[in-house]
């Protein structure tokens, strides 16, 4: 485990808890941090990730955004499975250079977009033939994490993922627009995605609201779905001989983050490729620049 912050832990826990994997090291440059989390999970603290070389055989990157690249690389060309948080780079070059490499050496390459394991919306997917219009907020409160980079690499490039999942097809437009509320990045964004078969995504995100909400509705012909990603809970709606019928499901006992580590897992043993893998990763990472970019554009017109 190279990163031992708040994600870290999580994660650490989870490959702790699988069967038939052991967490070799837990990695942070704060040595007391890896030492805590490290002796909770009974794994050897480390401050070096370099020290995992010849030791494990896979690693979970979840350091911050901008030194992805950088440790990926390293571990990639010693020989490790990775798992990297979301997302998978800083620029469309790093990705692809990972993505490369991870192709040359045969590893696994897989990125943490970790809501497409959300039993909640992998019931939803499943029953949407032929999505028209998607529609997704996500709202935080603010936190100092994630703060090196703006709402849309936080947050905003979860639902831009599933957008694409949902979609099923590639992005063809993309407009954009958005604030800086308590950071000198963007707090505030909203992004309308059109694809190639048609399909149009309207995706809000903040990162300074007062109450957490993710929430997803997803229209086709026939059938409206509004999903509570947080909650766990669906309702459809669709007609039927001229009356409405609606039915709420709810999947509330999921763990995303234990089942994406149990996947992870899956492919290495099995040597089979990942659903979320570098492709992937690259192309939610290629609209969040795209929307970064149009928002900054527009915000320039009035400065």
């Amino acid at each position: 485990m190279i990163g031992a912050g708040h994600m870290g832990r999580y994660h650490a826990e989870k490959f702790a808890g699988l069967r038939g994997v052991k967490l070799a090291a837990v990695v942070d440059a704060d040595g007391a941090r890896a030492a805590a989390l490290a002796e909770k999970l009974g794994a050897k603290p480390l401050t070096d990730y370099r020290e995992l070389f010849g030791v494990a055989d896979a690693a979970v990157i979840a350091v911050p955004t901008d030194r992805h690249h950088a440790v990926a690389r390293d571990c990639l060309q010693h020989g490790l499975h990775l798992l990297i948080e979301k997302p998978i780079a800083t620029t469309l070059a790093e990705a692809d250079e990972l993505i490369a490499l991870a192709g040359k050496k045969r590893l696994v390459l897989q990125v943490g977009h970790v809501e497409r394991y959300n039993k909640a919306f992998r019931a939803l997917v499943a029953r949407m033939q032929q999505p028209v219009f998607i529609e997704a907020e996500r709202l935080a409160a603010f936190k100092q994490r994630g703060a090196e980079v703006d709402v849309v690499l936080d947050l905003m490039i979860h639902d831009l993922d599933l957008a694409c999942a949902l979609a099923r097809a590639e992005p063809s437009a993309v407009s954009a627009t958005g604030f800086r509320v308590l950071t000198n990045a963007t707090d505030i964004a909203n992004a309308r995605i059109e694809f190639e078969n048609g399909c149009v995504a309207n995706l809000s995100a903040s990162r300074v609201s007062q109450a957490a909400v993710r929430k997803l509705r997803v229209f086709q012909p026939g059938l409206y779905v509004s999903a509570d990603l947080q909650g766990g809970k669906l309702r459809y709606v669709r007609q039927s001989q001229g009356e409405i019928e609606q039915l709420d499901e709810s999947h509330p006992s999921g763990d995303a983050l234990a089942d994406q580590a149990a996947a992870f897992v899956s492919a290495i043993r099995k040597k089979s490729s990942v659903e979320i893998d570098g492709h992937q990763g690259r192309r939610a990472l290629e609209l969040a620049l795209t929307v970064g970019r149009l928002v900054r554009e527009r915000l320039r017109k009035f400065e």
